[in-house]
């Protein structure tokens, strides 16, 4: 199968959200998604762009995407955060993810950084073999920590 990893473009956003959506739904959270098409393309297109984006398409079908944007570590300087890799689930298996994956770790390597970073769920295991077979250390001993709207306004409330 033929397919083509690229960036993303304005035209993209309304089918890389239906994206976002489909991997809210994977991951057991379908009423997560709070970003509008509108914010969405602002956010990546607009005066400052806050991430890069790259798409998968296959017969002028975008079928995965992923979404990354700049970190800087203390301990390692420029790092990249990868926010969303998914392929729709009838194009898993067809090396999208891998080609997806290395697209991002080029665009790593060519900006200088010095790690990509990003989350997986303890329960999809197919995620983590899949990134261990790429070389990626999934931290298992690490937490994440967030603070959403509520949380931030109950903290400074209190």
């Amino acid at each position: 199968m033929e397919y083509v990893i690229r960036d993303a473009v304005k035209g993209d956003m309304p089918r890389v959200l239906e994206l976002i959506q489909e991997l809210a739904n994977f991951e057991k959270e379908p009423h997560a998604v709070l970003v509008t098409l509108e914010e969405l393309t602002e956010a990546g297109f607009g005066e400052k762009p806050l991430y890069h984006c790259f798409v998968a398409v296959v017969a002028d079908e975008l079928v995965g995407m992923a979404l990354i944007y700049p970190r800087y570590s203390t301990w390692r300087g420029p790092v990249i955060h990868l926010e969303d890799l998914i392929v729709t689930q009838k194009m898993r298996g067809t090396g999208i993810g891998s080609a997806l994956l290395e697209r991002v770790v080029r665009y790593g390597k060519d900006k200088g950084v010095r790690r990509i970073g990003w989350e997986v769920l303890d329960w999809n295991e197919p995620a983590i073999q899949f990134y261990e077979s790429k070389g990626a250390n999934v931290m298992r001993d690490w937490d994440v920590v967030q603070l959403d709207e509520e949380g931030m306004n109950k903290f400074l409330i209190e």
